[in-house]
């Protein structure tokens, strides 16, 4: 490999490297952000015991939400995969997307229902993206409103 490119590959590594995977400002702590003004309750942040660590789960209704970064998790609209090791890239961010395929699969086996947000929705409207968390949240309710009814649970 030319000097150049050892020089690209190892500064492109080390911009990876620092890219957390969770508390990231432009995803994560934005929506948190917005359920705190918001004083929206009942959510976990990362929970441990749940299969997949959704970055917010609401226990009570069953709802996992993940906050998608456009270029990790390969957005159909944004994503793109660098020149430089593009096969590295390409199977990764496909080992990724497969990944999110099997966690949504198994959460909605165990009834969970999975909200998915990208990156570029966030930044392109985070108040849509809240009113469809919420949209959501409400469905939720009310499911197991009726569900409560229809079994006599008081």
């Amino acid at each position: 490999m030319s000097r150049a490119k050892n020089s690209i590959a190892t500064s492109r590594s080390e911009n990876m490297r620092a890219i957390r995977s969770r508390g990231n400002k432009t995803t994560e702590v934005r929506i948190r952000t917005m359920f705190v003004r918001r004083a929206l309750t009942g959510w976990k942040l990362h929970p441990i015991d749940v299969f997949g660590r959704p970055d917010f789960i609401f226990l009570k209704e069953g709802l996992c939400v993940f906050v998608d970064g456009c270029f990790w998790h390969g957005c159909p609209k944004c994503g793109h995969i660098p020149k430089t090791n593009a096969g590295y890239w390409r199977k990764k961010i496909l080992r990724n997307r497969k990944r999110d395929a099997l966690v949504r699969r198994k959460l909605r086996a165990t009834g969970f229902s999975v909200l998915r947000v990208w990156e570029c929705e966030l930044r392109r409207s985070a108040p849509a993206c809240l009113a469809r968390i919420l949209r959501s949240l409400s469905a939720r309710r009310r499911r197991h409103a009726r569900r409560d009814v229809a079994e006599g649970v008081a």
